[in-house]
């Protein structure tokens, strides 16, 4: 671990391989470089302090880099673990930016990180599964009076935040990025879709064609696993506990059927609920021998790691990121990247292109709270559509696609309730 300006981060020699990797995701970030150019002209951001904590990799390092470029005094943590990329961090350290972070760190450890990075009293915040909420909603308080407000990136941490809000302890405005359109039909079923089995298949090096992988949860990252997962040939179950969502499962072509009896036929289980035991020790004590269960939740939670570890006789690292549970049967059951998410503690996350309009709703978002945090109040706030469209529109050019405009006549025959 090294201390240097004001940051910790693992080991400062490996920043010439952080750049590179920065590089790289800034030549496919089209989107987040046009904002970056308004930023550096408008300076949304000048005299603030910003505090990020999200999966710390060269995509996250770019926007953090924009947001920089806006003006700010930005810090960023991790928000997982095994996400950590540690010449990463310290390129951004180079480049200006504060960094609390590396790779597999103790809970202590990244527990500390969270808090140093709230200790700079930010001005606004962007957080990926609530963590910095939280903290600044309980044990440290003293920290959130100077907070304006700040962006969500996850379904957990939006759960997070709207249990704060129906509260009544919500203390600034969070806008839910995550709910925004260019973020859930492109960042979760499109992103999760292809980094979930870019994960599972450089960890495992085994076939998907002809397996069976059940995919527990169908929102929109569970959409995009299953689809994916077809692609690769498999046969899909999905479980649900939503009616509509497995009926829409089922009318995509998949099965669907409770976790009970999926379990018995699952090569490969992956969970995307944002839930807690998704996957329990009833449901391990029916699965096949050589099942592998991997997580695309925010938390290591979906899958109850406490009950397989009781099922098991023995335990061992069989391959990086597997770990082999022998059940007392004999059977064996693989989990991956300790139950973590699996698309980045044992991958490298979305493509860039995807995370391209994801985080240029971040830093969009960002500017807007600022700009009108006073008005928001404090409560979970929307992505207002008009900055949600334009981003869509930036990808549009960036791709160099265009698009039809309505008429004034096919305007007003819309608005008219006569015609």
């Amino acid at each position: 671990m090294t201390i240097v300006k004001d940051s910790i981060v693992s080991d400062m020699s490996l920043a010439p391989n952080g750049h590179l990797k920065i590089d790289w995701v800034q030549e496919h970030m089209p989107v987040l470089n046009r904002i970056r150019e308004q930023f550096e002209q408008n300076k949304p951001f000048a005299g603030l302090k910003v505090a990020i904590s999200l999966h710390l990799e060269a995509k996250t390092a770019y926007l953090a880099k924009v947001v920089q470029a806006g003006g700010a005094d930005v810090t960023i943590t991790g928000s997982n673990p095994l996400s950590t990329q540690d010449d990463v961090c310290a390129a951004l350290v180079e480049d200006g930016i504060r960094v609390f972070a590396k790779y597999n760190p103790s809970p202590e450890e990244y527990k500390s990180h969270l808090i140093y990075t709230l200790e700079t009293k930010p001005d606004l915040i962007i957080d990926d599964g609530g963590d910095l909420v939280t903290i600044l909603h309980s044990e440290r308080e003293d920290l959130a009076g100077q907070v304006r407000g700040g962006a969500e990136e996850t379904t957990t941490g939006i759960l997070r935040l709207k249990a704060l809000e129906k509260s009544g302890n919500l203390k600034f405005p969070m806008i839910a990025v995550n709910d925004a359109f260019c973020k859930y039909l492109f960042d979760n079923r499109y992103g999760t879709g292809q980094s979930v089995w870019d994960g599972i298949n450089r960890t495992t090096n085994l076939v998907v064609a002809g397996k069976t992988v059940v995919v527990v949860g169908y929102g929109w990252c569970g959409k995009g696993v299953a689809m994916r997962a077809k692609g690769l040939g498999a046969k899909v179950i999905v479980t649900e506990i939503d009616a509509i969502k497995a009926v829409e499962a089922y009318m995509d072509g998949f099965e669907v059927m409770s976790m009970s009896e999926a379990a018995k036929h699952g090569d490969y289980f992956v969970t995307v609920t944002g839930n807690k035991d998704v996957i329990r020790g009833e449901h391990m004590e029916q699965m096949k021998d050589g099942a592998i269960l991997s997580n695309a939740g925010h938390f290591d939670v979906e899958i109850n790691k406490v009950e397989l570890e009781a099922l098991a006789d023995s335990k061992r690292t069989v391959r990086q990121d597997i770990e082999e549970y022998q059940l007392k049967d004999g059977r064996k059951i693989y989990l991956l990247a300790e139950g973590r998410l699996v698309n980045l503690a044992a991958g490298d996350g979305h493509p860039a292109e995807i995370m391209d309009m994801t985080f240029a709703l971040q830093a969009v978002s960002l500017a807007h709270v600022n700009e009108n945090y006073e008005q928001l109040g404090a409560k979970v706030v929307d992505v207002p559509y008009e900055l949600d469209e334009n981003v869509a529109r930036l990808k549009l050019e960036a791709l160099g696609i265009g698009i039809d405009t309505l008429s004034a006549e096919q305007k007003s025959y819309l608005d008219s309730w006569t015609e």
